[in-house]
């Protein structure tokens, strides 16, 4: 390690850019794939699993259209409107769709598609909450 002659310190050398594999980013679809055979092993109803995973899965599309309108915008108002009317539209699409599962099916497809919902958001929010410093350091790197 190089000597910084200014204070008698020693410098270390910046470390190389992390990279996250894309399949982390995409954890809790690799989740809601994985949790099928439990569904299944478990005689758990698959309505729950087809509304659960089928909510989510459009939910997680409604979030990579908005974030990236979010992220194009310079406009403070734009960026927060997307981003607070996402998460409370998309979080009302799950919930609705949980009720209408348990009322259509009965209240053992209700719990189990609101466990699973519960399950995959559990995952997608550490997995954001471990990549977003990441990403974050890597954007400003890159301006």
């Amino acid at each position: 390690m190089p000597a910084d002659p200014a204070n008698g310190e020693r410098r270390t050398a910046p470390l190389p850019p992390l990279r996250i594999p894309t399949w982390i980013r995409f954890l809790d679809l690799i989740v809601l794939l994985a949790v099928l055979p439990l569904f299944v092993l478990a005689d758990l109803p698959l309505e729950a699993y087809l509304v659960g995973g089928g909510v989510w899965i459009v939910q997680r599309i409604i979030q990579q259209v908005l974030q990236r309108r979010a992220e194009a915008s310079d406009d403070p108002r734009i960026v927060a409107g997307y981003t607070a009317g996402s998460m409370i539209a998309r979080g009302w699409m799950c919930a609705l769709a949980i009720f209408g599962v348990g009322l259509a099916a009965g209240d053992e497809a209700g719990l189990s598609a609101a466990l699973l919902v519960i399950g995959l958001f559990t995952v997608y929010f550490t997995v954001r909450m471990i990549t977003r410093p990441i990403d974050a350091a890597a954007e400003r790197r890159s301006r």
